[in-house]
């Protein structure tokens, strides 16, 4: 469930520092994308600059976690944790057969 935010009066904020230091970003974007930003701020009884900030924070997690799995990847691949690619193919190949082999380890 989301919760409506309620607005923080200046000097209320500057007393309680509750509020992150914001910077306002610009991106042209293609009509039907903002059109569909719209639709959901309207659904949702929320502002764009909400979505906007939803959708972001979603991609710049997603990239992290892209990122992370990379990095472990590549570890792995630096220490020789890999799996031979005929050995994925056969596994891949056998599949559809009566006698699937293992998953090659």
């Amino acid at each position: 469930m989301i919760k409506k935010q309620t607005s923080i009066s200046r000097s209320k904020q500057m007393k309680n520092d509750t509020q992150a230091v914001t910077r306002v970003l610009t991106a042209h974007v293609p009509l039907p994308i903002a059109d569909k930003v719209d639709q959901i701020a309207a659904r949702l009884e929320r502002s764009r600059g909400w979505i906007m900030k939803q959708a972001l924070s979603a991609w710049i997690a997603q990239e992290e976690e892209r990122d992370r799995l990379t990095q472990e990847a590549l570890a792995d691949v630096d220490a020789g944790r890999v799996i031979d690619h005929q050995a994925v193919q056969a596994w891949a190949d056998s599949l559809g057969t009566d006698k699937p082999l293992p998953v090659p380890r």
